[in-house]
């Protein structure tokens, strides 16, 4: 048994790791400001359920015993908890690490990656294996639906088996460090890197599977992606030449209808692209010798991750939405999935970081331009700002600008609240307000805020 801490803990990906380490055995101590700062208190309470020892980011919690310090990427070096592992001669090792430490245990080990989709798409293949009594260990960056009423937080599934699943970051090179037996690529698109430089990376890591790949048929960008040796089995929505296609996709009242070589299936998840996920879900779970209509069927009892276009509530025939869409891609998906429904669209999306509204700001404002109805409005709070040093060049204005160039109806407002207030104050029945963004954990409890202040 080893004695570690976690500086961060709170984040989607450190708290999945640090619920693994204590399942495992191990002591596990953590902080976090946000927990300092009287933020994220159902996070606190639900790892301390574990056991999970909870202590002020003063420093506190790194005593001489402490085997190693885990840090995500975005703790600075002058935070007490790192000063005082320097002092003291403890290792400091990022998350990517030890998310690779443990994958690299299990045989079987599956790695998602790919631009959208793979908190959705590794979601599935775990709750797929472990429906069906294969005992995997998933770690994931979303929270499990279907896993809310385990101690804990719903991001992870724990057993003792032989199989591994992950969704595998290409944003901060840690891909790089997966060497999967089974590697899936839902897609590549414009996000955090280049295409030519996306393609590089997602074709380096199919080649460092050891049993074969997965690749989206269907995806301009990944068509070239093979295993340079072993298997690549490819999933489909339009191409029946694919290894898995769907067809007669179809929305249903909540969820989605489709078919599968000759047999009939339903998600309880909107849009076209929730059933591509499905079909690499299946794929890779095929190649562990899943049977791929038992896969099928065990995800008509999948209900999603959180933040994924998560409906929160409806009231006076209002309905809040709450999505995690941040890309093109991303926000061209939800939207299509959107307006498959009736109901005029109220849009709040919240730009995370200067340099991605740089990159694909643009984009982004064309993919909302694409699906959105002359009734439709979008609106549009300044830039969030996680930390750090930025040039401070672009500005959320400018998107909104572009917007109405686009001849849509958009508004600008200097902050979030309000961007809430215009929401309430003009949503009437039969309205849906969608509410998108990334890297900002305070976004559901904002739709909370909007459910309830409906007029």
């Amino acid at each position: 048994m080893k004695k570690v801490c976690f500086c961060g803990i709170s984040g989607s990906g450190m708290s999945a790791l640090a619920q693994i380490l204590k399942l495992s055995g191990d002591e596990v101590i953590g902080t976090d400001r946000s927990f300092d700062q009287g933020h994220d208190e159902e996070n606190k309470n639900a790892l301390q359920s574990l056991g999970i020892k909870i202590l002020p980011q003063d420093g506190s919690a790194i005593s001489e015993d402490v085997d190693c310090l885990y840090v995500s990427t975005a703790v600075e070096d002058h935070i007490p908890d790192v000063k005082a592992a320097i002092s003291k001669g403890i290792p400091i090792k990022k998350r990517s690490d030890l998310l690779a430490e443990i994958f690299h245990r299990y045989k079987n080990s599956i790695a998602v990656g790919g631009t959208s989709g793979k908190t959705t798409t590794t979601a599935m293949i775990g709750y797929i294996l472990d429906k069906l009594g294969q005992l995997p260990c998933m770690i994931n960056g979303g929270l499990l639906r279907n896993y809310e009423n385990q101690p804990g937080i719903p991001n992870i599934i724990f057993n003792k088996g032989d199989i591994c699943v992950i969704e595998a970051d290409e944003s901060d090179g840690s891909i790089e460090k997966y060497h999967p037996y089974i590697a899936v690529i839902n897609n590549i698109s414009l996000d955090h890197k280049p295409i030519p430089e996306l393609q590089k990376i997602f074709g380096d890591f199919a080649a460092r599977s050891e049993y074969g790949a997965v690749v989206n048929a269907d995806c301009e960008a990944c068509k070239d992606i093979k295993h340079p040796h072993k298997k690549t089995v490819t999933f489909s929505l339009e191409n029946p030449r694919a290894d898995f296609t769907a067809y007669n996709i179809k929305a249903i009242p909540g969820g989605t209808a489709y078919s599968l070589d000759g047999r009939n299936f339903r998600l309880n998840l909107i849009g076209r692209f929730n059933v591509a996920n499905a079909l690499a879900a299946i794929a890779a779970c095929s190649l562990l010798g899943i049977d791929k209509f038992d896969a099928a069927a065990a995800l008509e009892s999948f209900l999603g991750t959180h933040r994924r276009l998560e409906v929160i509530g409806s009231k006076n025939n209002v309905t809040v939405i709450d999505d995690f869409a941040h890309n093109p891609d991303k926000v061209a998906a939800s939207m299509s999935a959107l307006t498959d429904y009736p109901g005029r669209l109220l849009l709040m999306f919240q730009p995370h970081g200067f340099s991605p509204m740089r990159l694909m700001g643009k984009q982004i404002i064309e993919a909302f331009a694409s699906y959105m109805k002359d009734e439709d409005i979008l609106v549009i709070p300044e830039i969030y700002y996680a930390g750090g040093t930025v040039t401070r060049d672009i500005s959320s204005r400018d998107l909104t600008d572009y917007a109405v160039s686009l001849g849509k109806q958009a508004r600008f407002f200097e902050t979030r609240a309000e961007c809430g207030e215009f929401l309430k104050q003009n949503a009437r029945p039969g309205d849906r307000v969608v509410i998108m963004g990334a890297r900002d954990n305070t976004l559901p409890a904002f739709c909370r805020d909007i459910l309830e202040g409906v007029k």
